[in-house]
This record gives C-alpha cells, structure tokens and sequence, in this order.
C-alpha cells in the first residue's frame, strides 16, 4: 500500500454523539481510529485495487458524494472502504487522471462494490467519466430481498433509506443523526462537497457513509438464500446501467447479466429471467403516466410485479425504465404504453 504525504493522510477521531437511542456512529472505545486517506493521486491508493486480479479478489464499501449528483451533476469524493482504512478519493483535486485511474476497479468483477442505491451514483459515474459501474451489491436491494424471502413486504414505492438501514437493530441498530445535519447544509448550500479543503465536517460525513458497509454486507449475505444471492446479482446489475441506457441497443455496451446458476434450473420453481427495458414518453404525456401523486405508477407496479423508475426532475425526463421478470415486463410495458395513448 503506497503511503501518503501529511496533507493527503489524516486520522479522524469520531466523538461520541450525545444522548439519543441506540448506538451512535462511532468506533468501540477500546478500537483503534481507523485511518481515514485523503486521495489527489492514483498511488495513494491501495495496489491491489488499481490492479484488479481473479487471486486477490476484493470486496470494499462505496458510495459517492457531489452537487445535485447524476448526469448533470457534479462528482466531488468517492469514498472506498476497506477492513482496515477508508479511502476519500478526491475528484475534484484529482480529476481526470485519477478517476481514469480507478475505473478498472468499479468496472471489476474482480471487486464487489458494496453501496447503497447505487443507482444516481452510476449515473455521474457513466455521464461524467465514462465509467460503467459493475458488480455491485446494493444493500437497498439486499434489505426488500430479506424481507421478501421472511415474507414481509414493503409497499412497492416504499425504499429503505441508509439512515434507517442503520438504524434496524437486526443490523446495525446504530444512530446516524448527523446525516440528517449533513442534508440540512447541503439545502442550504448546494456546493457542500466542493469545497477545499475538507473541513474535518466533511471528511467525517464522507467517511461514515461507508464506515458500516462492509459489516452490512457480511451481515446480509448470511441471511440470503441461494434465490436472493441471484436476484440481487442481477438487480444490482441492472440498476446500475438503468438510468445510462437511453434505449435497448445501449445494453450491448455494458457487462453481461449474471446468468441463472444451475442449481436453481429446478422444475417449476425456476426463477424467470429478469430484464431491464427503457420506454420512450411522448412529449406532455409523462402527467398521464404517473398519475395523480403517483397513483398510475403505483397501480402498475401492483399489477404487473415490475419496478419502474422515472428519471425525474434529475433526468432523463422522457424515459421510463422497467426493471422484473420478463413477463411481467412486458405485461407493464403494454399498460404504460396505454396511458401514453390519446383518447
């Protein structure tokens, strides 16, 4: 691992947070801080990582900060974890050189990704650098995984949030207060995370973004079945590229789809495969699509079993994205293209 000069490495002692329930984001107080890398420069960056490799496969927590982040947006810090240190890899500072640096890392099968909602991260990371972010495993995903295969479900526009994640006491049961403050400054001023340097504000931010992911994951990976493991393989596949595919021949550019295994081709409990589909809205029709306060979207999830994503107000604005087993797929695409219909 290449060492870092004083102004690009720093410790960061976390204080413990006053009162409330639960425990707060914080290290045990007989562990050691864990150091917290400050990245402008490809080398300061674990050698292993740089390089990906089929004998030394990794497995690190990920996530992304920046200014009003997708394709349009701004990528200023991507935060790398690993059992031992926490990686803020400075886009700004860095730009080009280093990202083009990390980008056989996040497109790796070699390294899995550990993130939460991946899916405006891969977007920046696609738009902005060219990057196609791959082999991912989405905790958001993994949690409606859980509670599907324990036989509770989650209304279908209903999404647990990392605050919350943390928060469950079937796995972290940790208070994450200060993210909400985080939130708060970045209403106030949206340009948070480009400011240099990092105040120690930021550094703390970043770094508890991704502090827990890797014990979520293992946490997690325990409680999911053979069927679960595969589906979020795949999910976590397609929300990636979901909102980087503009139409269906985009797909070709992207890593293939993690195949059904074999031990799950068994009579009629075979899993159906799973797809993603990009539908284009005609001009003034995407209001009929929705609904009042969503309610269109929402009847057709409930009927058809399929996610469907809107780019919204971050884009794109005139696509649908479609994401389930491919009956059901088609079964959403043929609803929403009625809705589009003039009458």
């Amino acid at each position: 691992m290449a060492s870092s000069s004083p102004t690009q490495r720093t410790h960061v002692p976390i204080p413990p947070e006053p009162g409330g329930g639960g425990r707060s984001l914080t290290q045990d107080a007989n562990e050691p801080p864990v150091p917290i890398h400050i990245v402008t420069e490809p080398l300061q960056l674990p050698a292993d990582f740089l390089n990906p490799s089929p004998e030394k496969k990794l497995v690190i927590g990920f996530d992304c900060e920046g200014v009003d982040l997708c394709r349009h947006g701004k990528l200023c810090i991507m935060q790398i974890a690993f059992p031992n240190a926490i990686y803020l890899v400075d886009v700004i500072q860095g730009g080009e050189v280093l990202m083009k640096a990390c980008k056989p890392a996040l497109e790796s099968a070699y390294i899995t990704k550990v993130i939460h909602d991946c899916k405006r991260d891969s977007e920046a990371l696609y738009f902005q650098f060219g990057i196609r972010l791959h082999n991912v495993v989405d905790t958001q995903i993994a949690f409606s995984l859980i509670e599907e295969q324990e036989g509770r479900r989650r209304p279908l526009d209903d999404y647990i949030s990392f605050v919350s994640l943390l928060a469950d006491p079937r796995y972290c049961g940790i208070s994450y207060e200060e993210k909400e403050e985080v939130r708060v400054l970045m209403r106030q001023d949206p340009k948070f995370w480009t400011y240099r340097p990092m105040t120690e504000l930021m550094i703390r931010a970043a770094a508890d973004d991704v502090r827990f992911l890797l014990y979520l994951y293992h946490k997690m990976m325990g409680k999911l079945n053979q069927r679960s493991l595969w589906h979020l393989a795949v999910r976590g596949s397609l929300y990636c590229r979901c909102l980087c595919c503009m139409n269906d021949t985009d797909f070709a550019n992207w890593p293939t789809v993690p195949p059904l295994p074999d031990n799950l081709k068994i009579g009629d409990q075979c899993p159906e495969e799973e797809i993603l589909s990009v539908l284009d809205v005609p001009p003034g029709k995407m209001g009929r699509v929705i609904g009042r306060k969503g309610a269109s979207i929402l009847a057709i999830k409930e009927a058809c079993n399929a996610e469907i994503l809107i780019g919204g107000a971050k884009g794109p604005p005139d696509k649908i994205f479609v994401i389930g087993p491919v009956k059901e797929v088609r079964k959403a695409e043929a609803i929403l293209r009625g809705r589009m219909i003039d009458y």
